[in-house]
This record gives structure tokens, C-alpha cells and sequence, in this order.
């Protein structure tokens, strides 16, 4: 297979280019402009952190790239799904107060912020897939409804699959709330009892009769239930919990099938800022310190090859002291500095991913890497 071509810049600046027109120029060196975005409407899939984290990217980078779209004459605006978790993000409404709080609103990155999946986070748009895992992915409706994809991922560590690159801010991050279960999970939700006041709002969004209320505590039939998710956007006490019991690989692959069916069909173009590396995703209320120094930005048209050339640059890196990693191998000194993130997560991988987007056609692992 061809390799890909994988753009790359430093952050080091001068005093005729700083960090922001560095990354206009790397998105246009690396061919952003190939794309015909006259009167089309271009998501740009985005974290915008959770409230408490510092970690995420600074909305700042997100105007770049929305200026170079409008120049091209696309409508951009900035998208994200609500989360599965309960936290800052899990309905749309706290979601944008906490994107609005975190800096990424209409008057700082120059477009709209859109919150993919709706309200409750169930509008969504079923994606024909077929895949090993996957058969109809679960896709935020906005993100599908774009005819354009752009994604503006923070790379960082991943406490579940080893690093968040690309393909976990497109895949997992444009699932809807049940096609984040999907990914994570391998079984149903449960009712916490000591939380559930027997408000019944579960029972009337449950399409399949799977959730029941007696002497005011719900209860949740497996058999009848779908795994659709509905039941735990609607509690209002989040007494109803989804089970994240999916194993490394399986979720791994089911990400990488994830990221397919919302790339599939439609131009699309990856950014990823290798910057504040920390230990968990930007998902976290809190960020650690970063495990290894800042590296630089990566623009490709192939997700996979820009995750692998992010992964094997932070490889490249030096441990940051007193950080998660430089711990970990104090504690393992018989483990070689192989891998940051593996050793950053002992207990996660993310090589499952990479070669399950190789399989199933997402991109390639082979690229060559253009410094600019």
C-alpha cells in the first residue's frame, strides 16, 4: 500500500510567524484546499473539554481552522456528541455552557458550536457499516448531516485505549449516547436503587417496554432492553449507569469501525495538535501533568497514518519527571521506555486499533512524514 503523506511543524515560532499562522500554513501545505467547500457545510469534530480539565485545545487553534474554511467558502461550525458519563457534557445544554466556558463560542472561533446529538443526546442517524463489530453505527445526526469532516483532535494519553488521537475524536466521539454504549459496553445498563426516586421518566422513553417501575425504584429488563441508552440521558438523579465492560481490543475495533462510517462517502481532513500530553483524556475534570513535552502539529488525509505518526513522534520524546510515566517506570525499571502510552496505561493497548482501521480500509500505517 502507498504511504500516506502525514504533514508536520514544530512549535516553535519566530517574529514573523506565530503558532496560529503556523497551523494555517501546515493545514494548507498539507492540502486543505484540495477540498471543494463552496456553500458546503464542514463539522469540524472537536473536544471541548470537560469543566475542571485545562488540557483541551485552546479554541484559538479551532478559528484557524474555521477562518480557512470560510475563505474556501464553506459554512464551519464546531461539533461534539453529548457523553455517556455523567459529567459537564451530558446533555446539550451543559454541554455548550461548559464549551462556552472553556472559550469555543460564535464570538471567539468565528462559527457556530453545535452539539451533534441532540438534546438528550438520542438524535442520531443510523450508518450501514456491516462491519466485524459494528453493523449500523450510531452517528450524532449534525456530524452526518455535514458534507464535510474535519477533524481538530488533541492528542493525548487514554486510560481505555492507550491514546486519543483521530480516530477516538471522530469514532467514539461522534457516537450517540447509544452508540458510545455500543462501543464501550457489552452488556445493559443497571439501576443504581439508592439514587432512583421512581420518577418514571426512564419508562417513557424506553421504546421496548424494557424498563418498569416498582415501589418507585426502577428496574430494567435485559431481555427487552436494546442498549439504546435513552433511559440514562433522561434520569434526573443519574441513577441509571452503563456497564464499560467492552475489552481493550474489542473497543478498539469497534472505534476504528465507528470512525469509518463517519468518514465513509464524504471529503474529509484531520488536524491533530500534539501539545499538553496528558496522562487521560480531555473527558477527565482534571488534567495531570503532561508525560511528555510538547511535539508539534499533524495534518493528513488519512486518520491512521496520522495517529501512527503522532504515536511513534511522542515515542521519539523524553519523560517529563514527576509525571504518571516517569512513576510508572520507576516502579517498573524492568520495562524498557518502548512505548509512553502503554507504559503511561499498563493495562491498555492501542496497536488493536491501528490494524483494524488498516483491515477495514480507514487508512493506511504506512506514511512518510513532511516537516514544514
Amino acid at each position: 500500500m502507498e504511504k500516506s503523506k502525514v504533514y508536520f511543524t514544530t512549535f516553535k515560532t519566530s517574529f514573523t510567524e506565530n503558532l496560529l499562522s503556523k497551523l494555517r500554513r501546515l493545514v494548507i501545505t498539507a492540502g486543505i484546499k484540495d477540498i471543494d467547500f463552496e456553500d458546503k457545510y464542514a463539522a469540524i469534530k472537536i473536544h471541548f473539554g470537560e469543566y475542571g480539565n485545562l488540557a483541551f485545545l485552546r479554541p484559538n487553534y479551532a478559528k484557524v481552522v474555521a477562518d480557512a474554511v470560510k475563505e474556501l467558502g464553506g459554512k464551519p461550525f464546531l461539533t461534539d456528541c453529548n457523553t455517556l458519563y455523567v459529567g459537564s457534557r451530558k446533555n446539550a445544554l451543559d454541554h455548550l455552557d461548559t464549551a462556552y466556558a472553556n472559550g469555543f463560542s460564535p464570538m471567539t472561533t468565528g462559527c457556530q458550536v453545535i452539539i451533534a446529538d441532540g438534546l438528550k443526546g438520542t438524535d442520531e442517524v443510523l450508518v450501514p457499516i456491516n462491519g466485524e463489530y459494528v453493523k449500523e453505527a450510531k452517528i450524532g445526526r449534525a456530524l452526518m448531516d455535514a458534507d464535510i469532516l474535519i477533524s481538530l483532535t488533541h492528542f493525548k494519553g487514554h486510560e481505555a485505549t492507550g491514546f486519543g488521537g483521530a480516530i477516538k475524536n471522530i469514532g467514539m466521539g461522534g457516537g450517540s449516547r447509544a452508540g458510545k454504549m455500543e462501543m464501550h459496553s457489552d452488556s445493559k445498563p443497571n439501576v443504581l436503587t439508592e439514587k432512583c426516586i421512581g420518577c418514571s421518566s426512564c419508562t417513557k422513553v424506553c421504546a421496548h417496554t424494557g424498563v418498569t417501575v416498582t415501589d418507585k425504584k426502577a428496574f430494567i429488563d435485559h431481555d427487552k432492553c436494546v442498549g439504546c441508552g435513552r433511559c440514562i440521558g433522561v434520569c434526573p438523579k443519574d441513577a441509571i449507569e452503563p456497564l464499560f465492560n467492552a475489552s481493550t481490543k474489542r473497543l478498539n475495533c469497534k472505534m476504528a469501525e465507528y470512525t469509518l462510517a463517519v468518514c465513509k462517502d464524504r471529503p474529509c481532513f484531520h488536524i491533530a495538535l500534539v501539545c499538553d500530553v496528558s496522562p487521560n483524556c480531555d473527558c477527565h475534570a482534571e488534567n495531570d501533568i503532561p508525560i511528555i513535552p510538547d511535539v508539534g502539529m499533524f495534518a493528513s488525509f488519512d486518520p491512521v497514518a496520522l495517529d501512527v505518526a503522532c504515536a511513534d513522534a511522542c515515542n521519539r520524546q523524553p519523560v517529563i519527571a514527576g509525571s504518571v510515566l516517569a512513576e510508572n517506570m520507576d516502579k517498573h525499571p524492568e520495562c524498557s521506555h518502548g512505548d509512553c502510552f502503554d507504559m503511561t496505561h499498563p493495562d491498555t493497548e492501542w496497536k488493536s486499533c491501528i490494524a483494524h482501521g488498516v483491515k477495514i480500509g480507514l487508512g493506511t500505517d504506512q506514511y512518510e512524514l513532511i516537516e514544514i
